[in-house]
């Protein structure tokens, strides 16, 4: 495997260490991850590319603790991941996780700001804080005034910007973004590129998952995925 990029940011967030996930399918084992070997720091701005079936989704959904390894070693800022029970993994992924998806996960009933401040709900989180809160999490991303609107009154990137505030909410340690500009025209994903690469200058980690390397080269690292096995990992310079 290649030697894991170091692009000098802080202490180790993320640190994967010979992790499998093997799917059973009728009688037949399917293994989706291969013993990856991984460490990200924090404030570090990674991609994780390969082809459908190379493992990227499925690593994605561990890192998130939305999935647990069959084998391996997986610390989340300092915690191993894999021996949580359900509950314990379910109130990781609310304080130390933030997640946009490519098909956004909005209530359609509620508004922005009531979408934006559910992980504070779920947090048990006081109203007056929680309302600071939301207001900061909606500037953050430029859509104050489109606060009260519900998700069918607002636009593809205007939604996509209203889930990076929901995943920015709670202050986690990491936001995992599933291929986050899937649903967009180019000029759209630009936009939410911008957001991104400025929420990394402030100092958040980010993870992206995606196919497309125009959305990779924005990043500052790019982890390639084959077969369930890292090919290649390299640190580069990104794109405006």
């Amino acid at each position: 495997m290649a030697t894991i990029a170091n692009n000098g940011a802080g202490d180790v967030l993320i640190d994967v260490h010979d992790l499998h996930k093997t799917y059973t399918v009728g009688t037949q084992s399917v293994p989706a991850v291969r013993g990856v070997d991984l460490q990200i720091r924090r404030g570090e701005y990674v991609a994780i590319m390969g082809t459908s079936g190379s493992g990227k989704s499925t690593l994605m959904n561990m890192l998130g603790c939305l999935d647990t390894p069959t084998s391996g070693s997986y610390l989340l800022n300092g915690v191993e991941v894999s021996t949580l029970t359900d509950d314990q993994l379910a109130d990781i992924r609310n304080r130390e996780i933030g997640f946009v998806f490519q098909t956004f996960n909005l209530l359609p009933r509620s508004t922005a700001s009531q979408n934006v401040e559910l992980p504070l709900v779920y947090a048990g989180i006081k109203p007056a804080q929680r309302q600071e809160r939301v207001v900061e999490a909606i500037r953050a991303v430029g859509l104050t005034d489109r606060a009260t609107h519900k998700p069918n009154e607002l636009s593809g990137g205007q939604r996509q910007r209203v889930a990076i505030a929901r995943a920015l909410v709670n202050h986690p340690s990491l936001i995992l973004a599933d291929e986050p500009t899937g649903n967009l025209d180019s000029t759209t994903s630009d936009e939410i590129m911008e957001i991104l690469g400025g929420l990394n200058g402030a100092g958040h980690t980010i993870v992206l998952v995606t196919h497309e390397p125009d959305i990779a080269a924005r990043c500052r690292r790019i982890v390639r995925l084959a077969d369930g096995r890292i090919i290649s990992d390299q640190a580069i310079e990104p794109t405006a």
